[in-house]
């Protein structure tokens, strides 16, 4: 081949599962970067609660019903998930679709008892430095949520309507991969703001 040829690669697909597809690692990369915000935020309360005598201060931890409600509800919605996540990567459609309905549904389920969660908490962000860092953890981990509901809710619509690319099969995929992150960030944070300070 000379310098005047180039190397056709219009025959190449535009779209690759797991480690081959620059999507997964960016969508890699972002977890790792939230992954630490995460860990820093845990930090800052395993900090506060070094530095006060009383814990928590608000004199309870917060209510233990409505996280361990949503706990559950995570853990479940990973079996809907894995699914809709092995159904894309096999680019069969009738089941991606079902599975990201059913997925949609246990995740708008834990925003809503989420709501309820917020109003367990015995006090406001501003009363002091541990409700400062609890409702930035909840808040933080309650963004990451909302953010995957409405990029599941976009990828729902679009797998019923179109334009349905090969590619969205990808993005689907990857957007499973990214569930599992919000699924496991909670656990330590549920540990961490709910069951510690009653074993404590």
């Amino acid at each position: 081949m000379n310098a005047t040829q180039s190397l056709d690669v219009s025959r190449l697909p535009d779209y690759a599962f797991g480690n081959r597809s620059l999507m997964w690692w960016g969508t890699m990369g972002m977890m790792a970067a939230e992954g630490t915000i995460f860990a820093g935020l845990l930090a800052m309360y395993f900090y506060t609660w070094d530095r006060t005598d009383l814990w928590p201060p608000a004199g309870s931890p917060p209510g233990l019903l409505f996280a361990t409600l949503n706990t559950v509800i995570l853990l479940a919605s990973c079996w809907p998930n894995h699914l809709y996540k092995k159904a894309a990567e096999h680019e069969n459609l009738a089941a991606t679709r079902l599975w990201l309905v059913v997925s949609l549904v246990f995740a708008l389920a834990f925003v809503v008892v989420r709501g309820f969660e917020f109003t367990t908490l015995y006090c406001r962000w501003s009363d002091s430095a541990y409700a400062s860092v609890l409702w930035v953890l909840l808040g933080f981990h309650t963004t990451h949520l909302i953010t995957d509901v409405l990029d599941t809710l976009v990828l729902t619509v679009l797998m019923f309507t179109g334009p349905l690319k090969p590619k969205r099969f990808a993005d689907v995929s990857e957007n499973g991969m990214y569930w599992y992150f919000v699924v496991l960030a909670w656990l330590p944070i549920y540990i961490t703001l709910y069951l510690l300070p009653r074993w404590s």
